[in-house]
């Protein structure tokens, strides 16, 4: 069967899917909205996948990430909205706008020249929709088109990188650090305190997120991947001092915390070796 066969079985079984009288009524009942937290779980097991390196797994997660935006088209196609196909021409079109050097006669000699005409290829993408015209100029910001409902690490580091292409950034790594002992500092002043202002000290918590996102951005590390690896780490470190309590006729509950800090060492050293 070929790609535009498969696409167009897709389609079918996605119409069937939502029919009103003969469907699923499960599918027959999901929204724009309603759909919203399955796209970010299966875009998280798309990223797992790719994570653990399980190929196999990866081919069905992205073919349930897929069926994600299929079922968002069919929904625009039932509301009148927009279809299908209109989704992947706006997509085609837009891939070959924003590579002039691939696809039209533009030479850049940098990758960060490639990357100035994708920014000023997207800003006219705005003004030519008139995304820009509900604004006067001195309301315009370069923040404008930064999602609200990213996750706090990707959106922090997104905001950054855009006031660091206006100079609103340090040049040097010193007083990134020093910013993020600073933030430590107010963190734990807020905490000592009695009786503690609770949302004073959570402004503190995230002031110290968000200045530990720009230290690792400095640093040219990405801050979600940085986290998550840790997560990896610490549940790989834990799950191992599970093992060897059980080894021992025992379980986690049944350990002090002096137990648990030495079995904590024992995996680390035997990771190191």
């Amino acid at each position: 069967m070929t790609a535009q066969n498969n696409i167009e079985q897709l389609l079918s079984i996605m119409s069937q899917l939502r029919d009103k009288e003969s469907g699923c009524p499960w599918d027959r009942k999901q929204t724009f909205d309603s759909i919203i937290p399955h796209t970010i779980e299966e875009t998280y097991e798309v990223v797992d996948a790719i994570h653990k390196k399980d190929w196999s797994n990866l081919k069905e997660e992205l073919g349930d990430l897929l069926f994600q935006v299929i079922f968002y088209a069919q929904i625009a196609k039932e509301e009148g909205l927009f279809g299908f196909n209109d989704v992947v021409d706006t997509l085609n079109e837009k891939l070959v706008r924003r590579h002039p050097h691939v696809f039209g006669d533009d030479v850049f000699s940098s990758e960060e020249e490639i990357a100035a005409n994708w920014d000023k290829v997207k800003q006219q993408e705005r003004l030519d929709k008139g995304l820009l015209d509900q604004y006067s100029s001195s309301q315009q910001s370069i923040l404008d088109f930064i999602p609200s409902a990213l996750p706090g690490l990707l959106r922090a580091n997104k905001i950054q990188k855009q006031c660091a292409k206006v100079g609103f950034d340090w040049d040097e790594l010193k007083p990134v650090a020093d910013k993020v002992n600073e933030e430590v500092a107010e963190v734990l002043e807020e905490a000592l305190k009695i009786p503690r202002d609770e949302d004073k000290l959570e402004e503190e918590l995230g002031d110290l997120l968000f200045a530990t996102v720009n230290f690792s951005r400095h640093l040219g590390k990405n801050p979600e991947q940085a986290l998550c690896k840790a997560n990896d780490k610490f549940e790989r470190r834990f799950r191992q001092i599970e093992v060897n309590v059980a080894k021992k006729h025992k379980t986690i509950q049944q350990c002090d915390l002096n137990e648990l800090d030495s079995e904590w060492e024992n995996v680390k050293r035997s990771e190191q070796n």
